[in-house]
Formats: C-alpha cells, structure tokens, sequence
C-alpha cells in the first residue's frame, strides 16, 4: 500500500467544532499524506462522523484550518469541496434509488463538469461493475439491491469520479456479508495502488483496518489520543482504558 510522504495532501489544525456549550472535536490536528490510507477509530460518540461531516463541508468548523493540498476547504459547499478531488460516503448509503445500477455511475461521472467523455464513462462503469461482481444487477433500480450491495455500489460511485485525490469512507464494511467486504478491500487496495487515491476509513472492523491502514488515529471524546500503527496503538494503557478493555482481534 502506499504510504505518506513529503508534503500533506490533507491538513487539519487546531480543528474545533461546537454545539451549543458541547465540545464535539476538541483541537484536532491530523495530516494524511498523497497515497495514504489513513484509519480513524474510536468508540461510539469520539467524534469520528463529525470529524467526517467538517472535512465534507456538512458542519462548518468553529475554529482551525483544513487544507486540501495547501487550499483552504473551509466555507466551501460539500459539491465544491467533492469537485476539488475530496469525496466521501455516507453510513446510510445515498444512491438514486430509482435508477439503475448502472445510471448511478454514469451520474457520478458526469457529475464533473468537465466529464464529457461518454465511451470513457460506459467503459469504466463496466469495468468496476464485472469488478465487483454488480454486472448482473446493472439494469436494477438501486433501490432493489441488499443493504451490502448498495454501500458497495455507493463506494464505486466515488471511484467513478474523475478528479477523485481523498476518499472519506464512514463505516464501509457495517452490517455487510464478508464476500462484499472483500469486494470493498480488493477495491481500495486497487485504486490506491493504481491511482494514488488517498483514503481516510473510519471503521470497528479492527482485522480490515490492520490489512489497509499502515496509519491509525485513536479519537476519544472529540480529540485525538493516539497514532500509529494498529498495533502500536492498541497496546498502550490509555487506548485499552477508553475501549474498556475490548478485543482488537
């Protein structure tokens, strides 16, 4: 897998977002590199999703920078900062639950403005569905698809972007049969290979986030308590104490 170096593709500082009196990211700093697959983990309520919405363009920020290589992202609306090459997905997968299968990718494509390319479109479309063994549903209205085949299809879309450089995934192995999980690593490890796609994959799947992730930041209660390797983290005492002691294996 691809790992950081030199400069940051992404930059966080100081981030801080709050709700009310409620602290929800608490000065949050965080570089991933050009390349990266970074893995973001933590207990239910650490501020993982919110981390996520901030990046996107959801929450705007309290207070802090985020830069998409060197370019400020905040005040920008989730389309421009998706046009800028940061894309994410969503837990509860957002497809065109009407349209087919197929028409879900070619909207993802178009959805650049300068993706004018139709053959191009249709080609790469058919590779990643005999890819991800989707090729059989391509004609299936979206909304027909299991739970694991719609977050499958709404992670191909991204890849289906032509500028994608960072790619947020929110939970994308949760509540899915392990052949589709298979499917969604084979795909990362692909267009991270292929491409230099960055990720950053907020995940409970600790066996997943060891395989991809050679990076890991520990959120606790909004701020970041540990990074390193998988390995490295999950042996100190104050990440155990936050788990309450849970397996890592």
């Amino acid at each position: 897998m691809a790992r950081s170096g030199g400069m940051a593709l992404l930059e966080i500082r100081d981030l801080i977002k709050r709700f009310g009196g409620v602290s929800a990211i608490d000065r949050v700093n965080l570089d991933v590199g050009p390349g990266e697959i970074r893995g973001i983990i933590g207990p239910n309520g650490a501020g993982k999703t919110t981390l996520i919405n901030l990046i996107s363009g959801i929450y705007p920020p309290t207070a802090g920078t985020i830069l998409l290589d060197g370019h400020s992202l905040i005040g920008l609306q989730p389309y421009q900062i998706a046009r800028s090459g940061l894309l994410r997905s969503f837990q509860v997968c957002r497809l065109f639950g009407n349209m087919s299968v197929f028409e879900n990718l070619m909207v993802s494509y178009f959805a650049e403005p300068r993706s004018r390319q139709p053959a191009e479109a249709t080609a790469q479309a058919r590779q990643f569905l005999d890819l991800t063994r989707l090729a059989p549903l391509a004609d299936r209205p979206a909304k027909s698809l299991s739970g694991g085949q719609r977050a499958l299809l709404q992670i191909v879309c991204g890849f289906m972007a032509t500028h994608l450089r960072c790619y947020v995934l929110d939970e994308p192995f949760a509540g899915i049969n392990p052949t589709i999980k298979d499917s969604i690593v084979e795909l990362i490890e692909q267009e991270n290979r292929s491409h230099g796609t960055a990720f950053i994959i907020v995940s409970h799947e600790m066996a997943i986030v060891r395989r991809l992730c050679h990076r890991v930041t520990v959120m606790i209660e909004g701020h970041v308590l540990a990074e390193g390797t998988l390995d490295e983290v999950v042996a100190r005492e104050d990440v155990i104490g936050a788990y309450l002691g849970r397996s890592w294996t």
